[in-house]
């Protein structure tokens, strides 16, 4: 497996306070990765930098070999680097299946010159409505689309809110505590979504997830992280029966 991201000596400081003190990461395609450590540890924040909202005051981000430091949410997105919140924030008063379709790429019927000219964009909005449709089976809301994304449970909105940066393209998901507050069931029905996506489309996955009794049982590899350091890597196991982690996070 090729290496489709790349993390080097990213550092971050807000005013006099050092979040992130030179990370190195390296991530895979096609694999599923988890985040973990203390509060305020710098996973966010990690995260935050990767994806493009903040900058790094030091070190690189390399997305497919292209350097991204310096580009924002909407450059990395539209590359295909995109992320999820942990709380979900789709249009919460458009239904399931409109907030699919929002988060579709754009189609060229959205261009001034073609809009007037339906042969010029028909194609491209039925190639939208399939994917919107496809993502909608994928996560299991076929049931719920014409639901205002308000009325569905927390689990739910977390389901919709992987099935619409899917909708992007997007070939590596960055996902910030993507079970945080959904019962157990609905937890595992996530992770098994997100596993069979990652298999069937090999798209790659780095997650940040404090329910380690869950997330653990689904992911290929950690990173730990204490006081703005990796700390450790590895297997699951590798990493939790690691002396420092055990330390620090574990509760020894």
């Amino acid at each position: 497996c090729l290496g489709i991201l790349k993390v080097s000596g990213v550092e971050k400081h807000f005013g006099g306070n050092e979040v992130l003190k030179g990370i190195d990461m390296e991530i895979k395609e096609g694999r599923i990765y988890q985040l973990i450590g203390p509060n305020g540890c710098g996973k966010t924040t990690l995260i935050n930098v990767i994806s493009g909202m903040y900058p790094p005051d030091a070190g690189t981000v390399t997305f497919e070999g292209t350097d991204i430091s310096q580009m924002g949410l909407y450059e990395t997105y539209r590359l295909g680097l995109a992320r999820t919140w942990q709380i979900p924030k789709p249009f919460s008063t458009m239904n399931t299946g409109e907030n699919m379709l929002a988060a579709g790429a754009c189609n060229s019927g959205e261009q001034f010159l073609y809009a007037p000219v339906k042969s010029r964009w028909a194609a491209d909005e039925r190639r939208v409505m399939d994917r919107a449709k496809e993502m909608m089976d994928m996560t299991t809301l076929a049931e719920k689309r014409e639901v205002e994304s308000q009325d569905l449970s927390g689990g739910q909105q977390k389901l919709l809110e992987l099935g619409r940066v899917m909708m992007s393209g997007a070939r590596v998901i960055l996902m910030d505590e993507p079970i945080a507050g959904v019962n157990p069931t609905l937890a595992h029905a996530i992770f098994d979504k997100i596993t069979s996506i990652c298999r069937e489309q090999g798209l790659t996955f780095l997650i940040v997830e404090h329910r380690l009794d869950i997330a653990l049982q689904y992911v290929e590899q950690v990173f730990a992280m204490d006081v703005g350091r990796i700390i450790a890597s590895g297997t699951p196991d590798e990493v939790t029966k690691d002396p420092r982690v055990v330390e620090s996070y574990l509760g020894g």
